[in-house]
């Protein structure tokens, strides 16, 4: 009777200790025990935009998004991506996305980022809020009628990074110089046909000793072109060369060289200076250089080698036919 009755009493141990597990497996499967990690709310409570840049045939938006954390103590890290798709065809045209990092609970913060946007109709600007990889929150803006913005004057994507200069004639006191003028496009497009004025101006005295008008030409992006004009100056002086690009009635870049005949230097051994005597005839060039295309010189490149194994070739041939005919 023992032996039946510590049987019953180990059976009906292990039924109550599966009907235990049972119930905590039911449990902790249908969520009724609390998570003690609160989870996260986000908000994107509102957005700016503005032009940053308008050119021609683009525009620089400049977009800041405000977050705010309402609830939660994660401390996961956020990010959030600004896409932008056009109004007219509902397609993604561009997106930009940066990390914000982790946002404690009560927290605002502002984020801004810069997409760049072809000048055209209009788009629908949309923020998205993530933590981890789960989404949290969105917010969305719309622009209207880009293309109506003016392009800013002033942004001309265009530099003049160096000059250069060769005297071409020395005649009667007069010295004719040939100047080169390196424009580089800086832009991200084509840059417009723009007027150009010369100037030379005697450094000490102001007086303008001559003065040319010609233009900059359509110079595409990231490319330099070296326009060329010729000035006439008096001999023996010192000169600052000026550019001036315009684009209309507005001056929009400047650059600025430097011709001196009669420079200054100092004395050795001496506390003084003294203009030294530049013989200016010297200088003269007239021989023309022309500009080799690429394709032109790739092809001269490549001659002299054909040119050495045809000679070979004859050369051998020429040997053969002796010995024949000795």
């Amino acid at each position: 009777m023992r032996k039946l009755g510590s049987k019953s009493a180990q059976l009906f141990f292990l039924k109550n200790l599966f009907l235990i597990l049972f119930i905590i497996t039911f449990t902790f499967g249908s969520g009724c025990i609390k998570n003690f990690e609160e989870e996260s709310y986000y908000n994107v409570k509102d957005m700016d935009i503005s032009a940053e840049r308008t050119g021609t045939t683009f525009i620089d938006l400049n977009v800041t998004t405000y977050i705010e954390k309402m609830q939660g103590d994660s401390m996961k890290n956020t990010s959030l991506l600004l896409k932008a798709y056009s109004r007219e065809s509902g397609l993604l045209e561009t997106q930009k996305q940066i990390e914000l990092g982790v946002l404690k609970k009560g927290d605002t913060k502002s984020v801004s980022q810069v997409l760049t946007l072809p000048k055209n109709g209009g788009y629908d600007l949309r923020s998205v809020l993530f933590e981890e990889n789960v989404q949290k929150g969105n917010g969305e803006i719309k622009v209207y009628n880009l293309d109506a913005l003016p392009a800013e004057v002033q942004e001309t994507g265009l530099g003049i990074p160096e000059m250069d200069f060769r005297v071409k004639k020395v005649d009667g006191g007069k010295v004719l110089v040939e100047n080169d003028i390196y424009l580089a496009n800086e832009g991200r497009e084509t840059s417009k046909d723009f007027r150009m004025l010369v100037k030379v101006r005697e450094m000490d005295a102001g007086l303008l000793a001559d003065k040319v008008w010609t233009h900059t030409g359509e110079i595409k992006p990231e490319a330099t072109v070296i326009q060329t004009v010729n000035l006439t100056i008096p001999d023996q002086y010192n000169y600052i060369v000026e550019v001036l690009v315009w684009n209309n009635d507005t001056i929009v870049e400047r650059g600025e060289g430097y011709i001196q005949l009669s420079p200054i230097v100092e004395v050795k051994n001496r506390n003084n200076t003294q203009a030294r005597k530049i013989q200016t005839s010297e200088f003269e060039n007239v021989v023309e250089t022309e500009i080799i295309p690429e394709e032109e010189y790739a092809d001269k490149k490549e001659a002299p080698g054909f040119s050495l194994a045809l000679s070979a070739i004859l050369f051998c041939s020429a040997v053969i036919l002796r010995r024949r005919f000795v």
